[in-house]
């Protein structure tokens, strides 16, 4: 049975950084692709970044050089680190995880993932 759960949400100022961490259990990240993906209420899942089994790593254009996708092979543990957070960074973050690594859909797509945690929230103060 795989398993996925975020940790790490919390509230910080704007300017600040927060690392959300995702561990995965029934599952290794040779098996797959794993991402993460942020949702506002009553909004789709929209892409931040993601990871494929042999390391390469995909951001959302607009978060390049804020954002930062790395992983623990050890543990069994993919983060995000956030820096300079902006009020605009707010929303539930989700991590993503699927067993194959040949999908007709492309990283970026939520439909592309198996597996899902149930989220950690960042809330960003002005």
């Amino acid at each position: 049975q795989v398993q996925v759960k975020e940790s790490g949400g919390d509230l910080v100022q704007a300017g600040g950084s927060l690392r959300l961490a995702c561990t995965v259990s029934g599952l290794t990240f040779a098996d797959g692709p794993l991402a993460w993906f942020r949702q506002a209420p009553g909004k789709e899942r929209e892409a931040v970044s993601g990871i494929t089994p042999g390391g390469t790593t995909y951001y959302e254009d607009s978060l390049k050089g804020r954002f930062t996708i790395s992983r623990d092979k050890a543990k069994n543990t993919l983060y995000r680190k956030m820096n300079n957070l902006k009020p605009k960074d707010r929303d539930m973050y989700h991590c993503s995880g699927d067993d194959c690594v040949d999908r007709a859909l492309t990283w970026e797509y939520a439909g592309r993932y198996k597996y899902w945690g149930q989220g950690s929230q960042v809330n960003v103060s002005s």
